[in-house]
This record gives C-alpha cells, sequence and structure tokens, in this order.
C-alpha cells in the first residue's frame, strides 16, 4: 500500500510522463524526425518503469511484508513472481 508522500511523488511523476506522451503525439503529428519520436518514447517508457519500480518496492516492503508476517509466504511470493515475470516481458 502507498504512503501519502508516495502517492505524491507517483502522481507528480504520471503528470510528466503524460505530458511526455503529448509531446510525443505532437511530434508525430509534425512529422519530426522519426530517432527523435523514437527517443522520446523510450524516456517515457522508462519513466513509466521507474514509477513501477516504486510501486513494487512500496507493495513488497507492505503486503509482502505482511503476508510473511501471517504465514502466506508462497501465495505472496507466487504473486510477486507473477507480476515481475509480466513486468520483465
Amino acid at each position: 500500500m502507498l504512503n501519502e508522500q508516495e502517492q505524491k511523488n507517483i502522481k507528480a511523476r504520471l503528470r510528466r510522463i503524460a505530458g511526455q506522451i503529448n509531446g510525443i503525439e505532437k511530434m508525430v503529428e509534425d512529422r519530426r524526425y522519426c530517432v527523435d519520436t523514437l527517443q522520446q518514447i523510450m524516456a517515457a517508457r522508462s519513466a513509466l518503469n521507474q514509477v513501477a519500480l516504486i510501486i513494487l518496492e512500496s507493495h513488497t516492503k507492505s503486503c509482502v511484508v505482511t503476508a510473511i508476517q501471517e504465514n502466506r509466504t508462497e501465495e505472496s511470493v507466487k504473486e510477486l513472481m507473477d507480476v515481475l515475470s509480466k513486468f520483465a516481458k
């Protein structure tokens, strides 16, 4: 579960990412150089990955730890590994 500061941080990051996406859309409309557009896409993907890592860290420190303390280790680790597997694709 995200704490209030993490939530504010993520919301700010997501607003910046939304701005990047809007900028990419404008680059496409303006028929900007393909490599420049691709670089902006890679930057937006990287920023989104960073948001995912923040959420993953928070989940691990809160939900996974709680599950382990409640003797639900196997199901919690399986869920975490499933998410990491999808994230790595």
